[in-house]
């Protein structure tokens, strides 16, 4: 037995994606951001500010969600299924984003969005919005 993750990419190119972190992006990040630590101040509204962060790559540059493949072969039979990638448990991602999660996804993101505003750190920022979920609460692929 044989198993090959790939991953698909989904969204738009790259200038795209520039063209709308220029004109959009940059200041609807920043909200975003906002209403998510908003979200933060109440134990009710920590769900929906993890989901708004989670969503933060898509508003900040329109970011697809890489979509994971497994192609197993098994005794000559090829299976290719299509899902996201397990996730650790529950408590030990609760835990995280209480002691952890809330404080460093706020320094994370900030410093992905001073690197955005300059040309040579756009593509860090990109690639630092896009691992923002896992930074919040450890959120696999």
């Amino acid at each position: 037995m044989s198993t090959v993750m790939v991953t698909q990419e989904k969204g738009p190119g790259c200038l795209i994606q520039v063209v709308w972190f220029a004109l959009v992006g940059w200041w609807l990040g920043q909200l975003w951001i906002a209403a998510a630590w908003a979200c933060f101040l109440s134990v009710i509204g920590i769900p929906f500010g993890v989901m708004l962060l989670n969503k933060l790559p898509q508003v900040i540059a329109l970011r697809g969600t890489p979509t994971p493949i497994a192609i197993t072969t098994v005794d000559g039979v090829t299976f290719v299924t299509t899902g996201s990638a397990p996730q650790l448990g529950c408590l030990l991602r609760a835990v995280y984003f209480v002691f952890i999660g809330w404080w460093f996804s706020a320094l994370w993101m900030e410093l992905a969005y001073l690197l955005c505003l300059s040309i040579i750190g756009l593509p860090l920022g990109f690639w630092m919005f896009d691992r923002t979920p896992a930074i919040v609460s450890l959120r696999q692929g």
